[in-house]
């Protein structure tokens, strides 16, 4: 799509908000300052006459569905802060989760056979209806030929197309914010947009998902905190992916948290646990757990679907967030403060003491307090008037990390409304301050960079020319010098290995 034609959707974004009166809705007026009210008012002369029938969030999930794939999933998220947003607002977005209106089962087939390049009778023994749908596939309960009851994961038809022009239209938004509003500079907006891109992108090759899902299947089965369904390989394709069952009722339906025997609290601090033990244990994690891609199972057994989504974090983003986390545990706010500097979250020239005494007065009010005491909208405000304060930038790299904290957090309320994330997020990070950060790790850390300094050093002097023509050495000496060099690297490393067994 060309330039125009992207400023064109933009520009019919905007519009199909304001007909529907979801862009600055009128039972919000008394939120809106005297200048934004003007506005609100003179938009709202262009609203459709139906506009005022149904509430602020029915109208919005309206207009989010028409608006394409980004626009839903931006409402999926908006979805899971009922803290923020209020009730009701977040139940009229919840059907943007799985609840969307599917594409024709015939036409699901034929997508089937033609990603798997052989008939449905192959693989399938029955093939259903639609089971949920979403912004980007939809899924069909399915039986294979050896009786396994599976789901069928397949993409829309079109949607790569759809993908690739909400792509353009979000960058264009991103570089006139960029140009148009100073102020937002600091949130990145061409870094966000290019992020959330590209994460779409990957959503698009079933294939690179069901990779996904064998990886994090292999890292939850670790802790026991979350599953997920097998990957049934030879129902892989680039628009078809199929999985075992998932066990449960899921989550976005009313009966999840009515099954006989659920344990709320314990469900609640499984998924913090399990995002936090993902996150910081293996560096991948699921970056897309809303209540539409979890299944729940009394006692309090989870298990996660859908993984088009996959976060990383590098070893010192894991680091970073851990010592963050293990500060703000302890109510470290001086070493909480010093962890944002070193990882250049805070530019150098602020005052690190000034930074701790920030975060104090974000920490104090709602630390070990339950989730209901907690008012998130008024700690998000105060956070965001804190980065504004000191200059902090977003982070593209840990965009997925933020969102994903942000959408667990809101659907741990959801499940237990007494809920503590901090309580609950504490065995996970004092076990990884345990492993990481012990004098054990640390020699062993230190060990390993010296092996490897001694190897580039002699690699520096394998590849360093002569400065002047000069007679070969004598093979003695050459056969010196390669000696040195392997008893000084396997020194190391000897030395890096009795280190590690002896602390360990």
């Amino acid at each position: 799509m060309s330039a125009p034609g992207a400023f064109v959707r933009l520009v019919g974004a905007g519009w199909t908000l304001v007909r529907h009166d979801a862009l600055l809705p009128r039972e919000l007026e008394a939120l809106y300052p005297p200048w934004l009210n003007s506005t609100a008012r003179a938009l709202r002369l262009f609203a459709r006459r139906d506009a005022r029938v149904g509430r602020p969030g029915e109208r919005l999930a309206w207009s989010l569905e028409r608006l394409g794939p980004v626009a839903i999933k931006l409402g999926q998220l908006l979805s899971t802060r009922a803290d923020i947003f209020g009730g009701a607002f977040a139940e009229d977005l919840a059907r943007l989760k799985d609840k969307l209106a599917p594409f024709p089962t015939a036409l699901a087939r034929a997508e089937v056979e033609r990603a798997l390049g052989r008939p449905l009778a192959a693989l399938f023994k029955e093939f259903g209806e639609p089971v949920a749908a979403a912004s980007l596939a939809q899924a069909h309960e399915a039986v294979l030929l050896d009786g396994r009851r599976v789901a069928v994961k397949i993409l829309r038809p079109g949607i790569a197309r759809r993908v690739a022009e909400d792509a353009e239209v979000l960058m264009l938004a991103a570089r006139l914010v960029e140009r148009l509003a100073p102020p937002a500079r600091r949130l990145e907006p061409e870094g966000f947009a290019r992020t959330v891109i590209r994460a779409t992108e990957l959503e698009l090759d079933l294939r690179l998902e069901a990779a996904g899902a064998d990886e994090l299947g292999e890292a939850m089965a670790e802790d026991g905190y979350m599953r997920a369904p097998k990957v049934v390989w030879d129902g892989v394709g680039k628009r078809a992916l199929t999985m075992e069952w998932a066990p449960g009722l899921p989550l976005s339906g009313e009966a999840a948290l009515a099954q006989p025997g659920l344990d709320r609290r314990q469900l609640a601090d499984n998924l913090i646990r399990a995002f936090l033990s993902q996150a910081l244990d293996r560096g991948v994690f699921h970056a897309d757990l809303h209540e539409g891609n979890l299944f729940v199972a009394a006692p309090a057994q989870i298990t996660a679907v859908d993984f088009g989504i996959i976060g990383r974090l590098g070893a010192p983003e894991r680091r970073y967030l851990a010592e963050i986390l293990w500060g703000f545990l302890q109510r470290d706010y001086p070493r909480v403060a010093q962890v944002h500097f070193d990882a250049g979250y805070v530019p150098a020239r602020h005052s690190v003491a000034e930074f701790a005494q920030a975060l104090r007065a974000v920490g104090e009010p709602v630390f070990g307090r339950a989730a209901s005491e907690v008012p998130m909208s008024r700690v998000l405000t105060q956070l965001f008037e804190i980065t504004a304060l000191f200059e902090m930038r977003l982070r593209p790299e840990l965009v997925l990390l933020q969102k994903t904290m942000m959408t667990v957090e809101g659907v741990a309320r959801r499940i237990y409304p007494e809920h503590d994330i901090w309580s609950a997020a504490e065995p996970v990070v004092r076990r990884w301050i345990a492993r990481e950060l012990s004098p054990a790790t640390r020699i062993r850390e230190l060990a390993a960079n010296a092996e490897q300094a001694v190897r580039n050093l002699a690699r520096l002097a394998a590849a360093e020319p002569a400065a002047e023509p000069a007679e070969p050495a004598p093979a003695a000496e050459r056969g010196g010098n390669v000696a040195f060099w392997f008893a000084l690297g396997a020194l190391t490393s000897g030395l890096a290995f009795l280190a590690g067994t002896w602390l360990r």
